[in-house]
């Protein structure tokens, strides 16, 4: 999988923000500096006791905005989908532009593929080189042709493995949730568990604010 142009916006204005309740501005410390936000003490403490008290306390984590571009499997995306509060994400797109370049293994997930995996003395990479050169004919077939039967079978037969990119706007909140030992910290996909979380722990302040169930109190 693949992260790019990751950008994060909002963390200084929402932690303003996070005070407008009992009107504390005096206390609000964070600053920017070359471009950089630097979290103040006072509203760290703050902000973890909010995360801490539970999502209607921490509405500030809904302001903080994340927006990035994930190449990631279509098996990957099905999962994520569940997470439609809150996330919005633009594709690119597989009905328009699947014919439009040649069809290899890179354009799949295959970090981890093991093709030396074998069923009745069938090794997997053959089956899949196999299917992968299937899917390259039906698109050779389809621009010689112009015949949508073979468009309609190229989509069909397309492994759930296919990568697609997206440019995905989300907030700290949606992370909090995703990134929490409940949910995909420790999934067996390791799309999740390692590369996601991975990322994740890039960001901005994510240890205090998104990993904190990780930091004694």
């Amino acid at each position: 999988m693949k992260f790019e142009n990751t950008e994060v916006y909002g963390i200084k204005r929402a932690l303003k923000g996070m005070r407008n309740p009992l009107e504390s501005w005096a206390r609000n410390d964070t600053v920017e500096e070359n471009g950089k936000i630097i979290i103040g003490e006072n509203d760290l403490g703050l902000a973890q006791r909010l995360i801490r008290s539970g999502s209607e306390h921490r509405k500030f984590m809904r302001q903080i905005m994340v927006s990035v571009d994930i190449t990631g499997p279509l098996y990957w995306w099905k999962e994520f989908d569940t997470y439609k509060v809150g996330t919005v994400a633009n594709s690119t797109s597989t009905m328009h532009k699947l014919a439009s370049t040649s069809i290899t293994a890179e354009c799949f997930e295959i970090d981890d593929y093991n093709d030396n995996l074998d069923y009745d003395g069938i090794r997997l990479g053959d089956m899949i080189n196999g299917h992968i050169e299937f899917l390259e004919q039906m698109r050779l077939k389809y621009l010689e042709t112009k015949d949508k039967a073979y468009w309609k079978e190229l989509i069909r037969w397309l492994p759930s493995a296919w990568n697609q990119t997206r440019t995905v706007t989300m907030t700290y909140e949606n992370l909090l949730a995703m990134c929490s030992k409940g949910q995909r910290r420790f999934h067996k996909l390791t799309e999740w568990s390692v590369s996601f979380i991975e990322w994740a722990r890039t960001l901005p302040y994510a240890q205090e604010l998104l990993f904190i169930d990780e930091l004694t109190e």
